[in-house]
């Protein structure tokens, strides 16, 4: 894997499927949002965490594949911000049909500063 790319693949079962069949777009959103997370964490030291700032997500269409994969990469690379972009495809009979495209800004945060108190 590249430096600030990541891919990620998941099964879709019954359960990640909504009322009409398709998968469910809470499904792809996380998806969305996980991968372009490790997509970050590729670019920073190990003393960091990768938190979602926010993101924004465009379904292009239904999802009805056995099988959705994501590729993420960062776009912009600040001092603690990161832009990444994440696309999401449907594998239907083996091809790869784009049914989502996300932008997801994360943060920087060193480990250290996210220790809670007990």
């Amino acid at each position: 894997m590249t430096s600030g790319t990541f891919h990620s693949r998941v099964e879709i079962n019954e359960n990640h499927r909504q009322q009409d069949g398709f998968t469910h777009a809470g499904v792809m959103a996380t998806m969305a949002d996980q991968t372009a997370g490790y997509a970050a964490f590729t670019t920073v030291a190990e003393t960091f965490q990768i938190l979602t700032i926010e993101f924004k997500i465009n379904f292009l269409k239904p999802a009805s594949g056995n099988d959705l994969e994501c590729f993420s990469k960062v776009i912009r690379r600040g001092r603690q911000i990161i832009i990444a972009e994440s696309e999401i495809m449907d594998i239907r009979d083996g091809e790869q049909v784009p049914v989502a495209k996300a932008m997801v800004t994360l943060m920087a945060v060193p480990k250290e500063s996210l220790k809670r108190s007990v």
